[in-house]
């Protein structure tokens, strides 16, 4: 196939997933501008001519006394805290994995590996039985908790504190006569961050985005989280409700949006460049 062919459909491959990307994401954007009077009867790709993006947007901020806010703020502490969590915990576990021997090891990382591959919806009943023994049903714990937990962040933070962590900064710290913790703390963590910053996005969207487990362990509506609320407003079908949805919808991934924006640039590839000499 001649280079210009082939870079050709390289390029319409990705404008196709381009497309496939951020046609759904321009459809939320134009159906939340239209009243719900025009949300079926209107162009779907296109805005509505009354721009009613703010009037909805008041509207679902309003309704039910604010409880749309009270959502977001829901949500902003499960993906926020869950997500802290998890980056800090699969930061230690990973650094331990990779760093250090001890009887046992391969086993037990095998048996985190294999956790990847269970589905999360698998885990709920048995979570909603532990969190109801320990009366924990119907708080925020039962679903931060669970958060904590990153099967994916161990294993990506082992494998960068074993490729990217030399081995020679370690020895020298200890050298000097700093602690593990202090080493840890001090140099693994730095050097670790772009990892770590992969681990907490990814965790931040799948808390962010988790809805059986607050749907089982959740009675309370103010409990909820922005997802959770959405999906039962949209279980009372009217165009005015579906209008609701749609603009929620739009509110709720502002922040994942943020999260993406404002993190890009802390992301960093050899930290270490020029640290060991060679």
């Amino acid at each position: 196939m001649p280079r210009f062919t082939s870079r050709l459909l390289l390029r319409a491959v990705l404008l196709v997933g381009v497309a496939y990307f951020l046609i759904p994401v321009w459809w939320l954007i134009t159906a939340s501008t239209k009243s719900s009077s025009e949300l079926f009867s209107s162009a779907p790709l296109w805005f509505g001519e009354n721009f009613s993006l703010f009037a909805n947007i008041a509207a679902v901020l309003t309704r039910q006394d604010g409880l749309f806010l009270r959502w977001m703020l829901n949500s902003v502490i499960y993906a926020g805290g869950g997500a802290v969590g998890a980056t800090l915990l699969s930061a230690a576990a990973g650094y331990v994995f990779a760093k250090f021997e001890f009887r046992g090891r391969n086993a037990l990382f095998g048996a985190i590996l294999a956790s990847i591959l269970l589905p999360a919806s698998l885990l709920v009943m048995p979570l909603y039985l532990l969190f109801s023994s320990l009366g924990m049903i119907n708080t925020m714990w039962a679903v931060i908790i669970p958060s904590l937990v990153s099967p994916f962040g161990v294993f990506l933070s082992r494998i960068t504190a074993q490729e990217s962590v030399p081995d020679e900064l370690l020895d020298a710290a200890r050298i000097d006569g700093a602690g593990e913790i202090r080493i840890f703390n001090t140099i693994g963590l730095p050097i670790m961050v772009p990892a770590l910053l992969t681990v907490f996005l990814f965790s931040f969207v799948g808390v962010w985005n988790n809805f059986f487990l607050p749907m089982v362990t959740l009675n309370d509506a103010k409990l909820w989280p922005a997802m959770l609320g959405l999906y039962f407003w949209g279980n009372q079908p009217s165009e005015l409700n579906y209008q609701f949805v749609i603009t929620g919808s739009l509110l709720s991934i502002i922040p994942l949006a943020i999260a993406f924006i404002g993190l890009q640039r802390y992301w960093r590839v050899d930290l270490t460049a020029g640290a060991v000499k060679l």
